[in-house]
């Protein structure tokens, strides 16, 4: 496995790569109704941002990717998926990693995320890397923000949370 920068040609495959993933979340009772994956825009944000890498094989298919982007002097880390095929081998963490030391090396005051907080390999996952949970009421306006819309796209209320680890 290696990590490199993803491009714009990689989209497709890192799409195939989240709506494989998305199964994980569904048997974990993360997510429910038909798979999604993250739209262009989104993807072209955090490339825009220079915070989309991709987990690729030996032959450089993707077998995973994390991007995000950045916001009131934070990354924000908006996406990371690995294929199911792939998962606990240690490679979202690697992914995870890789943007932290971008988000170090650009100086900037820490990282924010929102996830499941039940899932182990999302809140508990995040918590093993630094990020501790922000109840809603302490986000920043922000997250509150993103908070919303998951909730409004049918994500589980109870379930969501936000996390920032300070550097």
């Amino acid at each position: 496995m290696h990590i490199r920068p993803a491009t714009s040609e990689d989209f497709d495959a890192l799409r195939k790569v989240e709506l494989a993933a998305f199964e994980t979340l569904r048997k974990a009772g993360a997510v429910r109704g038909p798979a999604s994956a993250s739209a262009h825009q989104d993807l072209q944000h955090y490339l825009d941002h220079g915070l989309l890498y991709l987990a690729g094989d030996r032959n450089d298919a993707a077998v995973g990717f994390c991007g995000g982007y950045i916001a009131d002097g934070f990354l924000h880390i908006g996406e990371l998926d690995v294929h199911p095929d792939y998962q606990r081998q240690g490679l979202g963490r690697v992914l995870v990693t890789t943007l932290l030391a971008e988000g170090r090396a650009r100086k900037l005051d820490g990282a924010t995320l929102t996830t499941d907080r039940l899932v182990p390999f999302n809140a508990p996952f995040y918590a093993t890397l630094g990020f501790r949970l922000i109840e809603q009421q302490n986000a920043s306006l922000r997250l509150r923000r993103i908070l919303e819309t998951e909730i409004e796209n049918g994500l589980d209320p109870l379930r969501r949370v936000a996390m920032m680890l300070e550097f």
